[in-house]
């Protein structure tokens, strides 16, 4: 009977690793500095 829970605890253990292997990774943003707000009225012509 022992050998049924251990396959079942390997089957779970596999689903869960497989699910979370491939799970897309969530990469955090690389802060960009914002460009100088250029003046209004100067480059206009």
């Amino acid at each position: 009977m022992w050998v049924l829970y251990l396959e079942a605890f390997v089957a779970l253990f596999l689903l869960v690793f497989i699910v979370w292997w491939t799970l897309p990774s969530k990469k955090k943003p690389a802060a960009k500095p914002l460009p100088p707000k250029q003046e209004r009225g100067k480059d206009e012509a």
